[in-house]
């Protein structure tokens, strides 16, 4: 197949529908930035609503903001329209604490709906934080124990058994790119008996997600990639409609309490999805989120992944033709079905190749042992910066200016 020059891929930037929504970021114009799959760029409308918040609302009005400008309410706000992207009717998402803090709620609920079940299924190559709760959620229970996919069997289905109570399952794998089949492997899940809770830290905001018409039980994602909403912004927690009524979380803190602010003694969860909260939640975080979703409002998401599709695939076909026989191994799939919206190559040299990139101004990141990972937003990136890209990566492979000593790998990094 031939591959594009520039002017092809420069019709591919006039013709692109999503290309307007470039402007609404804050971007360097020395810089390629393909590391929204770590840290989203932020917008100015995010920037801006951080200010108004801070400046006009607590500096302004300071305690009447909890309700004069309804920071109360914010984590449900912001979750039906976080629920929009992912596939949620009304009620189900609400935004809040961490991705680390929802995991363990949300395994906690899983385990208590299938009592006399004791283990928790997980990936072996998910990412650590996420095996890190598990383990932590099994301390807590006696008996539970972790079971992990690529050490206990060679896949999910393999692991599954009458004791499975909950599978905890990334989406898109973080450093591969890897896309689950939602909908098949929660069918798969709930026919053994088990609760379905998805990672959608590497999807929200990359693709399309279905959360109810795949039939999740529960999903939890982060908002500071794909999102944009800022570092460390909250994360968010979905739960079906079906276990609303029954789910318990362990954090039982007071703004999952069902009267807040009638400071009873005693504990009792909200009967929706406000109980999946624990104490009182980032505003300003909040805030800023709340001006970088402003954006996804005329966003078709069908389009976003036809673009995510058509960046990654040219990607990997400019690097596969022009830095061949140059030491790079595709660890993505290369069936865009299966793929999210990141790339990932081993070298056997990943860390130093990746510092001479980001010197010369193409933003990607390394994931140990040996993997250069590439993340491609849609909203803001362009096919000429793919273009862009792959052209400095082939000329530190070939001048091999990766060598030089200021690139080398500190032996405190691991």
């Amino acid at each position: 197949m031939t591959l594009p020059d520039r002017a092809a891929i420069e019709a591919m930037d006039a013709q692109d529908p999503l290309r307007h929504l470039r402007d609404a970021f804050i971007l360097s114009p020395d810089e390629v930035y393909l590391d929204g799959n770590s840290l989203g760029v932020p917008t100015h409308a995010a920037q801006e609503e951080l200010l108004r918040a801070a400046r006009d609302e607590w500096a302004g009005q300071l305690i009447r903001s909890w309700n004069g400008a309804g920071w109360f309410d914010l984590p449900v706000e912001l979750g039906e329209r976080i629920g929009r992207l992912v596939g949620a009717a009304p009620g189900q998402v609400v935004v809040a604490d961490t991705t680390s803090v929802n995991i363990y709620k949300a395994l906690h609920a899983a385990m208590a709906l299938r009592p006399g079940r004791r283990t928790i299924v997980a990936e072996s190559g998910s990412f650590p934080t996420d095996l890190y709760i598990a383990e932590g959620v099994a301390s807590t229970l006696p008996g539970a124990r972790l079971r992990l996919e690529g050490v206990d069997g060679a896949t999910i289905e393999d692991l599954l058994d009458a004791d499975v109570a909950a599978v905890l399952v990334n989406h898109v794998n973080y450093k591969t790119g890897e896309l689950r089949d939602m909908a098949a492997l929660t069918a798969r899940i709930q026919a053994a008996g088990a609760i379905a809770v998805w990672d959608l830290c590497h999807s929200a905001g990359a693709l399309p997600v279905e959360l109810d018409a795949a039939g999740a039980d529960f999903a939890v994602g982060c908002t500071y990639k794909y999102l944009n909403g800022g570092p460390g912004s909250p994360a968010f927690v979905y739960v079906a409609h079906r276990h609303l009524g029954q789910a318990r979380q362990p954090l039982s803190g007071w703004w999952g309490h069902a009267r807040p602010f009638a400071f009873e003694t005693g504990y009792e969860g909200d009967p929706g999805i406000r109980r999946f909260q624990c104490g009182t939640q980032p505003i300003l975080s909040m805030r800023a989120l709340k001006g970088a979703l402003a954006i996804w409002d005329g966003v078709d998401m069908d389009v976003l992944r036809a673009k995510s599709l058509a960046l990654t695939d040219l990607f990997i076909r400019l690097v596969e033709a022009r830095c061949a026989g140059l030491g790079l191994t595709l660890e993505s799939p290369r069936e865009p079905a299966r793929r999210g919206s990141q790339v990932a190559f081993g070298h056997d040299h990943a860390w130093p190749v990746m510092q001479a990139l980001i010197a010369r101004g193409v933003i990607g990141d390394f994931r140990a042992p040996s993997t250069l990972r590439f993340g491609f937003a849609p909203l803001y990136l362009r096919h000429v910066d793919v273009l862009r890209a792959v052209e400095v990566l082939e000329e530190v492979l070939k001048s091999a200016s990766w060598k030089d000593p200021r690139f080398a790998r500190p032996a405190a990094v691991t």
